[in-house]
């Protein structure tokens, strides 16, 4: 399996482009919002969504001033929903980090968030990329519709499987099929952006997965505790297996933790040995080694270049990777 750093090999000079002109697009002449943009901007993840981007477009053609503004408003928009994520979740923390609401409360963290999406507009209409606004737009729907299902089926936790992958397409998925489709327009290569939208999409619902069986690994190895999707009476690929293929017994201690007691930490720990038990982290696993090779499958007839083997190298690492 390729490292990071051979991942981002190809692209590393547009990736720390991208990085001044992203910078030089959350500028503003308001203080407050200058001192804020620049604390997201410190805090950063791992850039995934750009370098997918930067990935496409060179594996498919010649990267051009409509790839950089591809990255940024997909980065502008994904920093947008996390900044309203935390205020929905009334989280405290990003990434070890304080969240923006919780140094400046949620008015100004709502207001920070909107002013990004506004940014999303302005971009694509200064530069006249009405292609990228149209496949960004329906990101954002998606993404809301996501989240909207998810919290109406958590309500009643009747949620099956099939809904569930509904969800996961539309909340996360969604976001990595518009990467990987806005690149494909970007280097004027709409003839394959429908099968990279695809591919995006694949990708998105195996990062998904991997992300509910962390919440089964073992603490200190994995990005957060262990136990946390429970107790947000969040329905995961693993506890809905468990709850479909285990005694009428077993279903119903499960569903009685979720609802009655998902703030008794041993009564969560009984939660999860039981979702391991019953296969629920074996064939979320399964599903999830099966989408990842679903999009590779896709790469396939595209020509080989070294952004193609990096592309194929952070699909390998988005389902092995530890947190």
């Amino acid at each position: 399996m390729l490292s990071v750093d051979e991942i981002v090999a190809p692209v590393e000079v547009e990736m720390a482009e991208f990085e001044l002109r992203f910078r030089q697009s959350m500028k503003s002449k308001v203080p407050l919002l200058d001192k804020i943009t620049h604390y997201i901007i410190r805090r950063k993840g791992k850039q995934m969504r750009p370098l997918f981007i930067f990935l496409s477009a060179k594996m498919l053609g010649k990267i051009s001033d409509q790839t950089y503004d591809a990255a940024s408003l997909v980065e502008l928009l994904h920093t947008a929903t996390l900044v309203h994520d935390d205020v929905v979740d009334d989280a405290n923390e990003r990434r070890g980090f304080f969240s923006l609401n919780a140094l400046w409360k949620n008015k100004v963290a709502v207001l920070v968030g909107d002013y990004m999406l506004s940014k999303v507009l302005l971009l694509s209409i200064e530069k006249n990329n009405v292609s990228l606004l149209e496949i960004i737009a329906r990101a954002v729907r998606e993404m809301s519709e996501g989240e909207l299902l998810q919290i109406e089926k958590a309500r009643r936790l009747d949620i099956t499987e099939e809904v569930y992958f509904d969800v996961i397409r539309k909340k996360t998925a969604s976001l990595i099929a518009t990467c990987c489709e806005s690149a494909a327009v970007s280097v004027d290569r709409t003839d394959v952006s429908e099968d990279m939208r695809k591919f995006g999409e694949l990708v998105g619902l195996a990062f998904q997965i991997k992300d509910d069986i962390f919440d089964y690994g073992a603490p200190g190895k994995i990005g957060k505790p262990t136990g946390l999707d429970i107790r947000e009476r969040k329905m995961t690929l693993p506890l809905i297996y468990a709850l479909n293929n285990s005694s009428k017994e077993v279903r119903k201690e499960l569903i009685n933790i979720v609802k009655n007691h998902n703030e008794d930490t041993k009564k969560i720990r009984r939660a999860v040995q039981l979702v391991i038990d019953h296969g629920g982290i074996k064939y979320a696993h399964k599903r999830m080694t099966e989408l990842a090779g679903e999009a590779l499958e896709i790469l396939k007839p595209m020509d080989d270049s070294q952004a193609k083997r990096s592309l194929i190298g952070l699909v390998e690492y988005t389902i092995n990777r530890e947190k």
